[in-house]
């Protein structure tokens, strides 16, 4: 934060991108920074897609259930919209949102507004999801977390879907998801192709 000649105070925009697979902490660090900006007397507004409404319509939630008030909007232009007043603005399950999000982002961060954003930068397939891998690449900093594998205790690289389902978005649990690191999850790829094939010869 800096002062300028006026006493006017001046915050600088800047992009914060928190990426992961699933069960990684992308949420709680996200909450995290968004408490501590209020804290320090900033207004603050979380954005997240009307689609997430696995634990609340109106709150972002992580898997362990903490909690902060958010607006769920179901385009990225409606941020720009509302977040006239705003000192920092929180974005939650990014990957959800349109392309339109890259651009919403360096338009905040333009007008000096804080822009922390979370979501998952692959999919169950490994492939970059949605505007994350664009984000990446615009954000003034990215912090990649990690969830453990359950397999074999290594740093986690993908959440691999559990249920026989092709759809891209389908709103994960633990029951429907598992984090592997890379070794396991070739392996169960495999192991996947393998039970499938046999289903078919059936």
């Amino acid at each position: 934060m800096i002062s300028n000649f006026t006493g006017e105070v001046h915050r600088p925009g800047r992009i914060e991108v928190v990426c992961g697979s699933m069960f990684s902490g992308k949420t709680e660090e996200l909450i995290r920074r968004m408490k501590r900006a209020k804290f320090a007397k900033q207004r603050v507004e979380i954005f997240k897609p009307a689609i997430d409404v696995r634990y609340s319509d109106n709150d972002v939630v992580s898997h362990d259930r903490h909690v902060i008030q958010s607006t769920p909007i179901d385009s990225s232009a409606q941020i720009l919209l509302l977040s006239a007043d705003i000192d920092v603005v929180g974005i939650d399950e990014a990957q959800f949102f349109d392309m339109g999000l890259v651009e919403v982002c360096n338009e905040l961060a333009n007008r000096g507004i804080r822009v922390i954003i979370a979501g998952l930068d692959m999919d169950f397939q490994g492939i970059p999801f949605g505007p994350m891998p664009a984000l990446c690449a615009i954000a003034d900093d990215v912090t990649k977390v990690h969830a453990i594998c359950v397999k074999c205790g290594a740093l986690a690289y993908v959440s691999h879907r559990l249920v026989e389902n092709d759809k891209r978005v389908l709103l994960g649990e633990t029951s429907e998801y598992e984090p592997l690191c890379r070794d396991c999850y070739q392996k169960a790829i495999a192991d996947d192709q393998h039970h499938h094939g046999h289903q078919e010869s059936d």
